[in-house]
C-alpha cells in the first residue's frame, strides 16, 4: 500500500524489502540511469517514482553507483523486469534493494500517480507492505502525516563524508581543488581528476581554515557539491561560502551549490511544486543562446531576477543558465569575483554530456585567477 499525505492511496506488490518507509514523494522522468538515481545523495528521505513504466532490464552492476550505498527511501516502479539483462550486471534490481533495506512498490498505476503530483504537489508518502500493509488505512495515514516534511530539512550532514580525503589528479597535476561534500556524487571528483584537479573532499561541517589548510598554499579553487535538503538551513555552509568570496578564490557550485550561492549573495529560495527530476530538461545558456539537455534533481530554486544585474555584497551578480520549461533559474554567474554555479548536474551521471563544459569553465576561471595573482606579483 502507497498511501500519500492527502489520503490517496495505490495498491501493488511489494519490491525489495519488506515493512514500511515514509519520505517526500517525487517523481524522475529519467528512461535509464536508475543505479545512479538511487545512489545519489540528493534523494536521501525521497521516495522516487519511476515514469518511464520498465524499470530494472539492466541489473545493478559494482561500477555505476554514485556513493556506497541506497540514499532514497523507497522506490516504486510500474513494470519491473523479471531478470536483468547486461554484461555488466551483478545481480538485479530488487536483490539489491531487498539487500539494502529499501522497501519499494510495483505494479500501481506511476502514470496516475505522477499527474496527481504534478497537481497537488511533492508531499509526504509511506509504503507499506507485509504486516505493515494490513493496518487500517486511517493508521497508515497518520503515520505518514507524522513523517517530517522537506521544508526546513537540514540533511547535508546526515549524507557528507566523516573523514577528508583526496581524489588524486590523472596525469600532470595543474590546479587543487577543495570540495565541500555535501552530498557529493563521484563522478564529479573523478570528471574533476580526469582534467588535472587534485580534489580534497571536505566534510559538510569543514571550516574556512580547513578550505585553506588543503594544497601547499591554499586551494586554487573551491567547490560546493549537490546534496538534499532545504537551502535555508544551510547557515554553516552560507557563512563559509560567503567567506570564499569575500577571499576572492574561484568558486563552482553544483545544485545544492548553487542554491547556497545564491543565498550567500542575498537572494531567496522557495520550494518548487514538484521540483525537476530525470536526465531530459531543457537549460539555455543565456551567454550563448545554446540549449542544453541536461540531468536535474532538485526540489528547491534560487529567486533571483532574469532580466537584470543585481547588485550584491560581493559585486554584481546575473542569471546564467535558465529552465525552459518553466524559466526556473539554472544558473548564476558573479561579475566581479571569480565565482559561477548551475542548478543541473554536468556530471550527468546518468544522463547526457552536454553540459560537461562546465568543469573546462572552471579550469578556465583558475587560470585566469593564477595568471592574474602572477601579473600582480610581477607588478609589486
Amino acid at each position: 500500500m502507497l498511501v500519500l499525505e492527502d489520503g490517496r492511496t495505490f495498491r501493488g506488490l511489494s519490491y525489495g524489502a519488506e515493512g514500511e518507509t515514509f519520505g517526500e514523494a517525487v517523481f524522475s522522468t529519467g528512461m535509464t540511469g536508475y543505479q545512479e538515481t538511487l545512489t545519489d545523495p540528493s534523494y536521501h528521505r525521497q521516495v522516487i517514482v519511476m515514469t518511464a513504466p520498465h524499470i530494472g532490464n539492466t541489473g545493478f552492476n559494482d561500477e555505476d553507483n554514485e556513493s556506497h550505498r541506497i540514499w532514497a527511501a523507497g522506490f516504486v516502479v510500474r513494470d519491473p523486469a523479471l531478470r536483468s539483462s547486461n554484461w555488466r550486471a551483478r545481480r538485479g534490481l530488487e536483490d539489491e534493494l531487498r539487500d539494502q533495506g529499501i522497501v519499494g512498490i510495483c505494479e500501481i498505476d506511476t502514470r496516475a500517480l505522477t499527474r496527481h503530483l504534478r497537481e497537488r504537489g511533492s508531499m509526504r508518502v509511506g509504503i507499506f507492505s507485509g504486516e505493515a500493509a494490513g493496518r487500517p488505512e486511517t493508521q497508515l495515514l497518520e503515520r505518514v502525516l507524522a513523517a517530517p516534511r522537506m521544508e526546513g530539512a537540514a540533511l547535508a550532514q546526515e549524507v557528507t563524508t566523516t573523514e577528508a580525503y583526496v581524489v588524486p589528479a590523472q596525469g600532470e597535476k595543474r590546479f587543487t581543488v577543495a570540495a565541500l561534500d555535501l552530498g557529493i556524487k563521484e563522478m564529479t571528483p573523478q570528471l574533476m581528476a580526469e582534467r588535472g584537479i587534485e580534489v580534497h573532499v571536505l566534510p559538510a561541517t569543514a571550516t574556512i581554515e580547513d578550505i585553506k589548510a588543503v594544497g601547499e598554499h591554499g586551494p586554487d579553487g573551491v567547490f560546493f557539491s549537490n546534496g538534499p535538503g532545504d537551502p535555508a538551513t544551510a547557515e554553516h555552509e552560507i557563512t563559509l561560502l560567503r567567506e570564499v568570496l569575500g577571499d576572492r578564490v574561484p568558486f563552482f557550485g553544483i545544485c545544492f551549490g548553487n542554491q547556497l550561492l545564491g543565498r550567500a549573495l542575498g537572494f531567496g529560495t522557495y520550494k518548487l511544486k514538484y521540483g525537476h527530476r530525470g536526465i531530459n530538461q531543457p537549460v539555455m545558456d543565456r551567454a550563448t543562446g545554446k540549449v542544453e539537455v541536461t540531468a536535474h534533481n532538485h526540489g528547491f530554486a534560487v529567486d533571483a531576477p532574469l532580466d537584470s544585474v543585481s547588485d550584491t555584497a560581493f559585486g554584481r551578480a546575473r542569471v546564467s543558465h535558465v529552465c525552459l520549461n518553466d524559466d526556473v533559474v539554472e544558473g548564476l554567474e558573479c561579475l566581479d569575483v571569480p565565482a559561477y554555479s548551475v542548478q543541473y548536474h554536468p556530471e550527468a551521471a546518468a544522463g547526457p554530456h552536454d553540459a560537461a563544459y562546465l568543469f573546462d569553465r572552471f579550469i578556465e576561471l583558475m587560470t585566469q585567477h593564477k595568471t592574474s595573482h602572477m601579473t600582480q606579483g610581477v607588478d609589486a
